[in-house]
């Protein structure tokens, strides 16, 4: 179990919103992709999480990056999540903590992912819980 440094990114799809704080966690599930995205959904939901608007101001928002090695699609869910390579709000902090995983569709790690990437107008900064 790992996780990043919380990072404070600007907003990804509609720009004309406050910033997000973002981090990655590495945890250990016994449950199957679908039911660790309804757990996820559940947790959104108790936290006062209303979906408006795709890509809109959000009180939290869970996010499956990847489920060990697993390619895995259905209409409610892609892992990986399909967004990972254009998204510094997810490299960065992904990186700092399992730098060598590989995507298991591009046969690259996420360290690599990171320095091919073009990410313009995206925005990121470390910030600390002290």
């Amino acid at each position: 179990k790992k996780l990043s440094s919380p990072y404070i990114t600007s907003p990804y799809g509609d720009l004309d919103q406050a910033w997000f704080v973002n981090c990655v966690c590495k945890v250990e599930t016994e449950l199957p992709p679908e039911k660790l995205l309804d757990a996820c959904l559940g947790v959104e939901k108790d936290m006062g999480r209303v979906r408006l608007k795709r890509w809109g101001p959000r009180v939290i928002d869970l996010d499956i990056l990847f489920y060990g090695d697993l390619v895995f699609q259905t209409e409610r869910l892609s892992i990986p999540h399909p967004g990972i390579k254009e998204r510094l709000f997810v490299l960065v902090p992904l990186v700092e903590i399992e730098k060598d995983l590989v995507h298991p569709i591009y046969g690259k790690t996420v360290e690599e992912l990171l320095k091919e990437g073009s990410f313009e107008g995206q925005r990121i900064r470390r910030i600390s819980w002290r």
